[in-house]
């Protein structure tokens, strides 16, 4: 997969961006197998660049494109299709159904692209959430909830994945876990990743880091 943008601005942040950022208003190709970094401080549109990218933001000016068909005029089935086999997204806000359970949660996702249910739980051990995926999302910590969140998007298939400040509520370790699960997940997949932060390595390396603003 390859996504290009071209001279994307975003409405909501036109009249305060600066013209030091190697993400607006620039040309640029991000293309699966690779990792990616996009980082600024916060307010400078880490979460609207990404959902600008998922296909959720239309406010813009510019361009997007995947595989070279502009995204603006891709219809909603089309859509679909590449956000349940080829694109994949943790939000910042998780967006997690919290009347739910965790498993439920993770149901609803695996209902949409078949996947062994010993895979999850495996994935569920290893960041440590596997005792908690019966429970009420609602009754989880904010970190074990980001956990859930990771999971999720990880246990469809993707080439490519939008993190959006996926380990700001775990301690080192748990980042160090959910980080590594991630680079096995891509690396089986030949899928790449781009990750908005405010900067922090996390312990991972990218081929690429490009300051958004």
């Amino acid at each position: 997969m390859k996504i290009r943008i071209e001279g994307l601005l975003p409405a909501p942040l036109k009249e305060r961006l600066h013209g030091r950022s190697q993400v607006w208003g620039q040309s640029y190709t991000f293309e699966s197998g690779r990792f990616y970094q996009v980082y600024s401080p916060s307010g400078r549109g880490k979460s609207t660049f990404l959902h600008i990218l998922y296909g959720i933001r239309k406010d813009y000016e510019g361009a997007v494109f995947i595989n070279e068909k502009p995204v603006q005029s891709m219809p909603a089935q089309e859509w679909a299709v590449l956000r349940q086999k080829h694109l994949s997204i943790v939000f910042q806000d998780l967006r997690l159904l919290l009347h739910l359970t965790a498993w439920e949660n993770l149901q609803l996702k695996a209902a949409l692209q078949p996947i062994d249910a010993d895979k999850i739980v495996a994935m569920a051990e290893y960041l440590g959430v596997k005792h908690l995926l019966h429970r009420q999302v609602a009754l989880l910590s904010y970190g074990e909830r980001q956990r859930i969140a990771i999971i999720r998007a990880l246990i469809q298939p993707f080439e490519m994945l939008l993190l959006d400040e996926p380990f700001s509520h775990l301690d080192e370790e748990n980042i160090k876990l959910a980080g590594q699960l991630i680079l096995s997940r891509c690396k089986e997949q030949n899928a790449g990743f781009i990750m908005a932060s405010l900067g922090y390595d996390y312990q991972m390396t990218f081929h690429e880091k490009l300051l958004l603003g």
